[in-house]
């Protein structure tokens, strides 16, 4: 028997680049754990310290009542039999003790802890996948810099806030991926921080180094001429400044020239910034899809809206609905994609959500050039994949599912295929229909868009959604192309149920026309 199967996925508002590490909710809260760990360490060691401390302090204060009564009278001190033995013994024995408690590392515990911890630590390669992440945040929800510094984003618990030196971070991470767009904009945002008076690790001439390199790289010499100038008031004697100054100046003074040579007569035309502004793997796609994970797809006209309704449905008078029918709404007509309302549990959620943790891997797609499955840094989802025999539960939900879509589930993918012959392997056919969970809600982003016609569909937790991949002659349907528009704030649960060809002939016959 075959055995039916979910995907469950998880996505975050940022990710990291490492392969495997920190991109599920779970490894991001171990690491908070782990530095809480780490702060009752440190708390231990500065006590500790400060002990020691105490004791050098009131041992130095009992000398110094001593010694300031023995220099007074020195002879007379010493000839009290007691006094000279005591001052033998206390330069012989107790100054060494002291030094020995001076020279105590303290810190012994907190060390070997750290060591231990950090193996679990992100790397180089996390941290700039993490700035990576919060850009691509960025230009989806088409924020500002001063927004996401100052942690005005929607939905927010945890306020949270950058200093000049995380945006000069960001700005660097983009000027070495050689996205000067990105360095431009935080760069901008750390020297604006700067003059309003934070106090920083960093100086302003860093920052205008930068910026000025990448406002050129742009094409804007008079803006770049101008911040190099800044830049040496501040420090004249910066070499790498004053060589661009002279270097920005000549190719000035050269365009000027080859302007007044031209024929057309526009003698003092300026330099025409040369805005890049989008991604160096951007998309034609790329505009579309984020103006729909920002909601700003496409209005229905009031005249289709009034065909999308709200019912009871009972799955084609199933037994089991027939008195509980499900609650059905209708988020879009073409492609007809279907919500179902409180259609799981939020203990059935929590049970498929512990079966799949131990499990989770980062999602992979397949290169189109060598059909290889492979992570890229714009799939920064985990999956994990349950069979119907692994828990009751899970059977029950596959058998709801396949109660309300009239379709047969013993034909869906039973186990994650790592080869790119997945499919054929499983001889069941295309995925005819997708199933879709949404086990958690989302505090801002995460939406479930559909490029081709323009709908979003945002997560609600309890709900699924569900549409044909196929028209009913077997034909792809290329309007169900999605995508998941990455999680602004907090985290998103999915679980995928995908239903294929094969067992539904009779379910859902084949029609005469292509597209039906």
């Amino acid at each position: 028997m075959i055995w039916c199967i979910f995907i469950l996925g998880i996505l975050l508002p940022q990710s990291f680049a490492h392969p495997g590490f920190f991109t599920s909710i779970g490894q991001m809260t171990d690491l908070i754990h782990t530095e809480k760990d780490l702060v009752t360490s440190l708390k231990d060691y500065i006590k500790a310290e400060e002990d020691k401390l105490e004791q050098i302090k009131k041992w130095a204060e009992k000398l110094d009542r001593l010694t300031n009564t023995a220099t007074k009278d020195p002879e007379g001190f010493v000839g009290h039999p007691v006094n000279a033995f005591k001052l033998v013994k206390r330069l012989n024995t107790e100054w060494s003790e002291l030094e020995n408690l001076v020279l105590k590392d303290m810190s012994d515990g907190f060390i070997s802890n750290l060591t231990i911890q950090r193996q679990y630590f992100p790397n180089d390669e996390d941290q700039v996948g993490a700035a990576k992440a919060l850009l691509r945040l960025q230009d989806t929800y088409n924020l500002d810099t001063d927004t996401i510094s100052k942690g005005n984003l929607p939905g927010v618990k945890h306020k949270s806030f950058l200093t000049a030196e995380d945006c000069f971070e960001l700005g660097k991470v983009a000027y070495t991926e050689a996205d000067y767009y990105h360095t431009e904009l935080w760069m901008e945002q750390a020297l604006r921080q700067l003059e309003e008076g934070e106090i920083s690790t960093i100086d302003k001439v860093s920052v205008l180094d930068y910026l000025s390199y990448a406002v050129y790289q742009q094409g804007d010499l008079d803006k770049a001429l101008l911040l190099t100038k800044k830049l040496l008031e501040l420090d004249p004697e910066h070499q790498r400044a004053n060589g661009n100054l002279k270097y920005f100046e000549y190719i000035m003074a050269k365009e000027k020239d080859a302007n007044k040579s031209a024929s057309d007569g526009q003698s003092d035309k300026k330099t025409t910034p040369r805005r890049k502004g989008v991604a160096v793997d951007y998309l034609p796609e790329r505009q579309k899809y984020e103006m729909l994970c920002r909601g700003e797809g496409i209005k229905m006209t009031p005249r289709r809206q009034k065909k999308l309704f709200c019912r009871y449905h009972d799955g084609n008078r199933n037994p089991k609905f027939i008195l509980a029918p499900a609650k059905q709404e209708d988020e879009w007509d073409k492609p007809r994609i279907i919500r179902f309302h409180d259609i799981i549990s939020d203990a059935e959620i929590e049970i498929v959500k512990d079966l799949a943790k131990p499990r989770l891997r980062r999602a992979t797609i397949s290169n189109p050039i060598t059909g290889d499955l492979e992570t890229v840094h714009y799939r920064i989802s985990k999956s994990a994949w349950l069979s119907g025999y692994e828990n009751p539960v899970v059977s029950r939900i596959n058998m709801r599912i396949q109660d309300l879509t009239g379709l047969d589930v013993s034909t869906a993918e039973e186990l994650q295929k790592d080869e790119p012959d997945a499919f054929k392997e499983l001889g069941t056919g295309n995925r005819i229909a997708t199933w879709l969970f949404y086990m958690s809600d989302v505090s801002a982003g995460g939406a479930t868009v559909f490029p081709e016609v323009g709908a979003s569909v945002w997560p609600k937790k309890g709900t699924a959604v569900f549409w044909y991949n196929l028209f009913a002659s077997g034909e792809g349907d290329y309007s169900t192309r999605h995508a998941a528009c990455p999680v602004l704030v907090g985290n998103k649960w999915v679980s995928n149920k995908w239903l294929h060809e094969r067992g539904q002939e009779f379910r859902r016959p084949c029609t005469l026309s292509e597209l039906e």
